[in-house]
């Protein structure tokens, strides 16, 4: 049986349930996940997907930076967090600005969690001053 270099207790990604998980992790590989008993949200249990749907994190094609594209026709080119979001704030002001704040919407998602869900609505609401907001699950 392989021994964890490290065990990593985390939140579960697939759904906004909150299933708290410890990623067993071997020389900078996951190879097992398991549940947390030590929380009210799960017990221990989790579902296929939060058990065994974590191959994404190791995939070759896997995004580990934003992409920006400057302009129409040019190609995507890797950018610092810092520069991809300052990008996004500016274009939103902009579009808020000459549009007005409802021309924004948000779109939120299952595999967020109930807390992240409340912050881009919060966000939406109080700093953009829009109430577009919609959410995946009621599609």
């Amino acid at each position: 049986m392989l021994n964890a270099d490290n065990i990593i207790p985390t939140t579960c990604p697939y759904c906004g349930v909150g299933c708290q998980i410890d990623l067993h992790v071997k020389n900078g590989l996951i190879y097992r996940v398991n549940g947390r008993f030590d929380n009210a949200v799960n017990h221990g249990n989790l579902c296929v997907k939060g058990r065994f749907g974590f191959d994404y994190v190791h995939a070759q094609d896997r995004l580990t930076t934003p992409l920006l594209r400057h302009a129409r026709g040019q190609s995507l080119e890797s950018t610092s967090w810092d520069t991809a979001l300052g990008y996004v704030t500016n274009r939103l002001q902009t579009i808020r600005a000459e549009h007005g704040p409802d021309s924004i919407a948000f779109l939120t998602s299952a595999k967020c969690t109930n807390e992240e869900n409340y912050l881009l609505q919060k966000l939406a609401r109080a700093v953009v001053g829009t109430n577009n907001v919609d959410h995946c699950a009621r599609l």
